[in-house]
């Protein structure tokens, strides 16, 4: 079993099962490799994770943002719980050095990596969870991904860049832009997509992400940095 001291000391939550904390770390693709392990992926913990990251996030942003709609509150929580932040938080924590990867995921340290650190993150929440309650998995996720919501309203990173890229540049250019994949790699269970955004025959920029729509917002948004249309 992986020695979690260290990080039990760094997040302050000491563990009663050691082994629901070991599973938060194990990835699918470690498990397929290592078949005789008896060990269990983290996958229903992060399904029960997801759940409790976004009951703890609406309830927060809920309670700071009195005068804000649903439709908003929904985009803030979107912005805030992206993979790209939780992956960020997720290594800033250290969970990448106790990750159980296949050896083949454990050489990709790229977008593919992140994805699964923030999947962990959303594991580890699941686990603690079970293990320590609501309240101390809620102090937990304010203590280590709260402060980011006031960067994301400052610079309206909440906004759809789909949706604002497709106003700006109808709005400036008379034009609607579409998208292309440009490139697809991985297995089915881990897709990686290259999308790239036009106006009319101009690439503007590309995106990438695990799905289509991610890769699609990803090259909006670099659109949009690209045009200076981020006010």
């Amino acid at each position: 079993m992986i020695d979690f001291y260290i990080f039990e000391k760094k997040t302050n939550i000491i563990f009663n099962d050691k082994k629901l904390l070991e599973q938060a770390f194990i990835h699918r693709s470690y498990i397929n490799e290592n078949t005789g392990s008896r060990l269990s992926h983290n996958e229903r913990l992060e399904f029960l994770g997801d759940a409790v990251l976004e009951l703890v996030v609406t309830d927060y942003l809920y309670n700071k943002y009195t005068d804000r709609d649903e439709g908003e509150l929904t985009a803030y929580r979107s912005a805030l719980v992206n993979a790209v932040i939780i992956g960020e938080v997720a290594l800033s924590l250290g969970m990448n050095d106790y990750l159980l990867l296949s050896k083949g995921e454990a050489k990709d340290i790229g977008k593919a990596r992140s994805y699964i650190l923030a999947n962990t993150y959303e594991a580890y929440v699941g686990a603690a969870y079970l293990d320590q309650g609501y309240d101390i998995v809620r102090n937990f996720i304010a203590d280590t991904l709260f402060d980011k919501i006031d960067v994301i309203v400052k610079k309206k990173l909440w906004r759809d860049s789909k949706s604002l890229v497709q106003e700006k540049s109808q709005e400036y250019l008379n034009i609607t832009p579409s998208y292309k994949v440009i490139n697809e790699t991985g297995p089915d269970h881990d897709k990686n997509f290259t999308v790239g955004i036009f106006f009319g025959s101009d690439h503007i920029a590309d995106g990438k992400g695990h799905s289509k729509q991610e890769a699609e917002q990803c090259a909006a948004r670099k659109a949009l940095e690209v045009k200076d249309w981020l006010d």
